[in-house]
């Protein structure tokens, strides 16, 4: 059962990372955990989308060139979730060539940030895109409620 997971996550306010590089993973993790989120760190694409598929987190950042599977990949399989669609990712990289940000836009990132990061810039991005924790703990512990009572009688 997830519910124990969505109260500490919605109460923690979770945020997931998906990042090979370490510095960046501790330049981020210091930037949020001192503004009250907890970070989760995935060092490459197949763990991160394991996480996400398992934990649902209110919030993705997300890198795109990562080892085992690309930050396009993982945003693509994300967004063709429906279960997972509506989790804002935010792709952070390196690649700043023209024409870059729409690409990721288009492959289903809600925004983007180019490396290096900005730190003023990583805190208005997550600001603005951190979901409501009560709404996000509203709507999973209903969606759990509801597979308690099911008919089937299991729960």
């Amino acid at each position: 059962m997830l519910l124990p997971n969505v109260l500490i996550m919605s109460e923690q306010k979770t945020v997931l990372y998906i990042e090979d590089n370490p510095h960046n993973r501790r330049l981020v993790r210091r930037t949020l955990e001192r503004r009250g989120y907890d970070l989760i760190e995935a060092e490459d694409g197949e763990s991160g989308l394991a996480i996400v598929q398992e934990l649902r987190p209110p919030l993705i950042l997300l890198d795109i060139g990562l080892p085992k599977m690309d930050g396009m990949e993982v945003v693509g399989r994300i967004k063709a979730d429906a279960e997972l669609r509506n989790i804002p990712v935010i792709a952070i990289t390196a690649s700043a060539i023209q024409g870059d940000r729409e690409r990721f836009l288009a492959a289903g990132c809600d925004d983007y940030l180019s490396k290096p990061i900005q730190v003023l810039e990583l805190i208005d991005k997550v600001n603005q895109y951190y979901p409501s924790a009560t709404n996000v703990y509203q709507q999973q512990k209903a969606r759990i409620e509801g597979e308690k009572t099911s008919p089937d009688g299991a729960g």
